[in-house]
């Protein structure tokens, strides 16, 4: 078996992870080793250069080393043919978890607030309707892999008015679930602190916009995991402004690393992070991207192909 792996991170690690899990497996690294790409069978890969995977002739099959795959899908020369497989790695999961549940956790408490009054060197005590788990409402954009173990881990934790909002009908226990354009105005008017988790596809591009934020209740907030460009960010700062938005949490952005000059590094109502809600990690990825590789050497579908029609 003979795999090509791409990414702009260190490949060492990579190596050793994927000849632990796959012993026999030939590794060729894409800019360091001479490479015949006629006996290439499988490409594991992150943000490769346009044109790379059309140009090993026999592949079997594509795997993506992260949630997103709206970078390769951009690809006008991405064999279609191939399978494209979108690695959901455990450790992957439980890091955006953490980064949920933490953002969640920080607006429910008003730790924004005393954030801001640390600064200020001010004590202040506040006791907001919303304090009780029970009474904070929190609504997903996306109910994946990802939205569904947000969902569990904020159950666990007594929020018990939690909604999720996706393309097509989805049953959770404990959520209560919205689907569709006709059912997107009703979860924004019940969710006072939205978690935007979708995947980037031409419908959720500016998905997060005026419109959307206007429906959302006075006060709310919002937490962006997912991907950059669901937000429109005029629309963003204009609501953070008038204080219809409260605060934002955000960890993706329309360009990226967010350039200096961008008014939301001046806000102290947003809190950014350098893309690094949730990592892959090389030997836990590995395992899961050996799995699926011998699922196709087996004529078996993996876990996860992604419909490349639909983005995701």
């Amino acid at each position: 078996m003979n795999i090509l792996f791409h990414s702009p991170e260190k490949s060492a690690p990579w190596h050793q992870a994927l000849q632990h899990h796959l012993p026999d497996a030939n590794v060729f690294v894409s800019g360091e080793d001479k490479i015949d790409h006629t006996i290439i069978e499988y490409a594991l890969v992150w943000r490769p250069p346009p044109g790379l995977l059309a140009s090993l002739p026999n592949l079997k099959g594509i795997f993506n080393l992260g949630a997103g795959v709206d970078m390769l899908i951009q690809d006008a020369t991405l064999p279609h043919h191939v399978p494209l497989v979108r690695l959901v790695d455990p450790v992957l999961t439980s890091g955006m978890v953490e980064y949920v549940v933490h953002w969640v956790l920080h607006f429910h408490r008003d730790m924004h607030i005393y954030a801001t009054q640390q600064r200020a060197r001010k004590w202040r005590g506040h006791n907001t309707v919303n304090a009780d788990t029970q009474n904070r409402r929190i609504g997903i954009l996306g109910l994946g892999e990802l939205g569904q173990s947000c969902a569990h881990a904020l159950l666990m934790l007594g929020f018990e008015s939690i909604t999720g909002w996706s393309r097509t009908a989805k049953h959770l226990p404990g959520v209560t679930c919205h689907a569709g354009q006709d059912g997107l105005q009703t979860f924004l008017n019940q969710t006072d602190i939205l978690v935007c988790l979708l995947p980037l596809t031409h419908e959720t591009r500016g998905l997060i916009n005026a419109d959307t934020l206007a429906a959302l209740p006075q006060g709310a907030f919002i937490i962006n995991a997912g991907r950059g460009p669901l937000v429109k960010d005029d629309d963003l700062i204009a609501a953070l402004e008038k204080g219809h938005i409260q605060a934002a949490a955000l960890d993706v952005f329309n360009t990226e690393p967010l350039p200096e000059h961008h008014a939301y590094w001046g806000m102290d109502t947003v809190f950014i992070t350098p893309h690094i809600a949730s990592l892959t990690t090389p030997m836990s990825a590995s395992a899961v991207a050996a799995q699926a590789l011998r699922d196709l050497e087996n004529g078996q579908t993996p876990y996860n192909v992604v419909n490349v029609e639909r983005g995701y």
